[in-house]
């Protein structure tokens, strides 16, 4: 069986976990132009992951052409070699990139995972034509590699031997301490090829291939990345690796509050987290106007905005400092804070106006594990849509604060103003000259919702309940049924952590029991 990465290769191919700088298109085998690509993703001068080679696939505009031109099985043996030659003799430190194959419509590609190093600064032959040859340091820059010169050289020297916190082996702790059940389960999520091959794995070639594992064979240690995604405690590693939601029903300084911790794996304790805050604090408000047929639809707070606030946290919190992410929502706000603030190049005017984009970033590895769990979208886009999503549902702009030294980092999203107009409202308000403000207690519910309602009995999967429906559009039911259906609190999933997994059921909610009795008995 031909060992294959923790990627899903439609998702790379299209550009829809991983950035384009970090991806580039061979036609065909070109040993020089490679090298130098893979140095400068081994230099990984942004710290944003490394990247990727895809031989096999012409590019044209930026973009791979499909279907591949594809690399026949001999050559494939013969560049696989010749990389291993070049990762000895023509880059230093000795760099070598993970390989896997892949078919795609027919045709056979290969695959090189060259994730940042260990032992940056790197360097390679600038040329292999002749016995003697210049070495240089490459860098990528947007879409190209180019050579570092001047102030670039001088700071990627710097950089060295500075491994991301996240990147790094945790001497502390053995490769028991990894779960390949959190592993396989994280692969089968994304739709990896590799998830196939993980049960013949041992723990150790496993992380290799996950480069979760790292050091030499005779003394393997897990990286701290792993640890924070594939061990079921990992605050025994990481103090306060948890998520805190604290509300205050009396606001702030008053003697009520309710707190829900979350501790575990980071991918699963962002869901929870947000699956709590969409079940117990999320309402929709609905204000009829008296001249005209169409209700203006709002949300207290927009769920988009949530998640990118919370997941930014996640990304770019310090799991040195022992400080959880604090989430704390009141009647007039919902507060995301997290510990250390914002790199010092990033102005905190840019970063309230969307325009911030950090040069560097704090937790390569971590990033790109949320990407695959489609957590995130990528670099730079958390802020601006924040503000979009909560300029969409008409809510007041949200606040980013931090202090001079960045020793914190705190996301304000206020609540939208006609749920303030609820709380003041009056009985003495004319309802025919002032629109009419209710909240949601009772969701509208579409047809469509309704008919998954009335077949949903006790726990039942994706294709049962299709069945019993009528339907064979996955795409329809998903869209028209299920998320509508979740949105509204009426349905949840058995297993939330995990909502791509073959095991996944459905269940109605006690909200969802209580209107389907009330449209039972109308």
């Amino acid at each position: 069986m031909t060992p294959k990465l923790p990627i899903n290769i439609d998702d790379l191919l299209r550009r829809r976990t991983v950035e384009s700088e970090r991806i580039e298109y061979k036609e065909g085998w070109n040993p020089e132009v490679v090298l130098h690509t893979l140095c400068a993703f081994a230099n990984d001068f942004h710290n944003l992951g490394g990247g990727y080679v895809v031989i096999g696939v012409a590019e044209e505009n930026g973009q791979p052409k499909l279907p591949p031109v594809g690399l026949e099985p001999a050559h494939i043996d013969a560049i696989q070699k010749e990389l291993l030659n070049l990762g000895h003799s023509s880059i230093a430190p000795h760099f070598h990139p993970l390989t896997a194959t892949y078919e795609i419509q027919g045709k056979t590609i290969l695959v090189l995972w060259a994730p940042g190093g260990e032992s940056r600064p790197y360097k390679a032959k600038t040329s292999l034509s002749g016995k003697k040859s210049d070495w240089a340091y490459y860098l990528r820059k947007h879409t190209s590699t180019i050579k570092a010169s001047g102030e670039d050289e001088r700071e990627l020297l710097s950089l060295a031997a500075k491994v991301p916190f996240d990147d790094r082996y945790r001497q502390t702790a053995t490769l028991n301490d990894l779960s390949p059940y959190l592993i396989r389960d994280f692969l089968h999520d994304i739709n990896s090829e590799l998830a196939n091959e993980a049960r013949e794995l041992d723990i150790e070639s496993l992380g290799r291939r996950m480069n979760v594992v790292g050091g030499p064979a005779e003394m393997a240690f897990p990286k701290n990345v792993g640890l924070l995604f594939f061990n079921e405690q990992p605050d025994q590693f990481f103090p306060a690796t948890q998520i805190d939601v604290v509300y205050f029903p009396d606001g702030a300084g008053g003697d009520r509050f309710e707190e829900k911790i979350f501790k575990g794996p980071l991918g699963r304790i962002t869901r929870d987290a947000l699956d709590y805050i969409g079940r117990n604090y999320l309402k929709e408000a609905v204000v009829k106007h008296p001249d005209r047929p169409e209700a203006e639809r709002f949300w207290n707070y927009p769920l988009a905005a949530i998640e990118e606030a919370v997941v930014n946290a996640v990304y770019h919190r310090s799991y040195e400092i022992r400080e959880p992410i604090e989430i704390r929502i009141d009647a007039k706000e919902l507060v995301v804070l997290s510990f250390p603030g914002p790199d010092r190049s990033i102005r905190l005017a840019d970063l309230q106006a969307g325009n911030a984009v950090s040069r560097r970033y704090r937790n390569r590895r971590i990033g790109e594990f949320l990407k695959e769990l489609d957590l995130t979208e990528g670099r730079s886009t958390g802020v601006p849509k924040i503000l979009r999503v909560m300029k969409a549902n008409a809510s007041p702009t949200p606040v980013f604060e931090t202090d001079e030294d960045r020793t914190y980092f705190l996301i304000r999203l206020p609540i939208h103003e006609g749920f303030t107009e609820v709380a003041t409202t009056t009985p003495q308000v004319t309802p025919e000259v002032t629109p009419e403000v209710t909240p949601e207690v009772t969701p509208e519910v579409t047809p469509e919702v309704t008919r998954l309602l009335n077949v949903l009995q006790g726990e039942m999967g994706r294709s049962e309940l299709m069945v019993m429906l009528g339907l064979k559009d996955e795409k329809h039911f998903r869209e028209y049924y299920q998320q509508a259906a979740i949105q509204l609190g009426l349905i949840e999933m058995t297993i939330p952590d995990k909502p791509k997994s073959r095991l996944q059921k459905y269940r109605l909610t006690e909200l969802g029991k209580r209107v389907l009795s009330m449209k039972n008995t109308k």
